[in-house]
């Protein structure tokens, strides 16, 4: 009899314990289970932007006239001196023919003033020898002094003869050098009728067609400098202060494209509603495909931040909404609070909360905290 008790006993206890074993072990849940260790995460100042072009050029017109030929489209590569609009030059041809007919018409005028001035001086040089001539014979008393004041009288009316002849020669060589420059400023005009690429460059804008009208300063296309691309970043005034010039930054674009780049500027005036300031950040390399204002995210690297690294999938709150890991005691999870500082992709510092070396639930979604749990075996990871 004492026996049988005993042994029923015996087998109970081993029963519960076993149920016990279960329910502390053989429930557990199979979790990643990593350690958290010293270390340093890159620390980034991330901002929205937009793609801007530090030269940008707007090709206008310079005469009033009409779009007779547009020879480039939006995306067309260009080199400096390629001609990128024609203009109608009718007017302006026909306005340097009048200019080339007026200076053949001055010519001809021209040399008849130097004809005439030829004339007056041989006249002039006729009337002075005469002059001579009555002055001996006077004195010889051939002739009377009436003839010789005759004399003296056609000298001086010859010489002023070549006088208004010289004068006719000058205004008419003015009136050549007037028409000289009326026809280089026509030629310069008509010039205006082929516009040209200031620059290297991309079309980003075509805004105007053929038969269009022009005036001067009316917009005809627009150019961007591919190698002056750059990108426009807001950052909050709290951190600004952590950005160099120089500093690499990784621009990632609306398109999912990314790349590198280098901060290149700060602008030194904040927006006084949103407290932010410019940033301007350069490629490192001409992207090959993108649009002016189109949207991108800069992240700037300003540093590292060193503490206890965790990956980012451990993090996970508690149901006040406090941030925290799944520390392993005793083969259950508790939720840890903990304050982090910078994050990579895969890993988080924490600056608070842990000491290091602590095992904790690599991924904590779907895990709660006070659960029996056991590291999944390399296979099943």
């Amino acid at each position: 009899m004492k026996k049988s008790v005993v042994l029923s006993v015996a087998v109970g206890t081993m029963l519960l314990l076993a149920a016990i074993g279960y329910l502390r072990f053989g429930r557990a849940i199979e979790v990643p289970i990593t350690a958290a260790a010293p270390g340093a995460a890159p620390m980034r100042v991330v901002g929205p932007g937009t793609v801007q072009a530090r030269i940008p050029v707007t090709v206008s017109a310079r005469i009033a006239s009409t779009v007779a030929q547009v020879l480039v489209d939006v995306g067309d590569s260009v080199r400096a001196g390629q001609p990128l609009v024609v203009l109608d030059d009718r007017d302006l041809g026909a306005r340097r023919g009048v200019v080339g007919g007026q200076q053949e018409a001055l010519l001809r005028n021209t040399e008849g003033a130097r004809a005439a001035l030829a004339k007056a001086q041989a006249d002039l040089e006729l009337a002075r020898s005469k002059q001579r001539r009555d002055l001996d014979l006077q004195k010889q008393g051939f002739v009377s002094q009436a003839v010789v004041d005759a004399s003296n009288a056609a000298a001086q009316s010859a010489a002023a003869s070549v006088d208004a002849a010289r004068a006719t020669v000058a205004a008419r060589e003015a009136d050549a050098r007037t028409l000289v420059q009326e026809a280089r400023y026509a030629d310069v005009q008509l010039t205006h009728t082929r516009v040209l690429a200031p620059m290297d460059g991309v079309v980003v804008q075509r805004l105007v067609e053929v038969g269009s009208p022009a005036a001067p300063g009316t917009p005809l296309l627009k150019l961007v400098d591919p190698a002056s691309l750059w990108v426009a970043t807001r950052v909050d005034e709290s951190v600004v202060a952590r950005i160099r010039p120089g500093q690499p930054a990784t621009i990632r674009l609306r398109s999912g494209e990314v790349l590198g780049g280098k901060v290149a500027r700060i602008a030194r005036q904040s927006d006084a509603a949103t407290r932010e300031l410019d940033v301007f950040v350069t490629f490192d390399a001409a992207p090959q495909r993108v649009a002016i204002d189109q949207e991108a995210e800069v992240a700037i690297g300003v540093g590292e931040d060193r503490g206890i690294l965790v990956p980012l999938a451990a993090l996970t709150r508690d149901g006040a909404g406090q941030s925290g890991v799944l520390v392993l005691v005793d083969g259950r999870t508790r939720f840890q609070p903990v304050t982090t500082g910078a994050a990579d992709e895969r890993q988080v510092v924490v600056h608070k909360g842990l000491a290091g070396g602590e095992a904790i639930v690599a991924v904590a979604d779907g895990v709660k905290a006070n659960v029996p749990v056991r590291a999944a075996s390399s296979a099943n990871r």
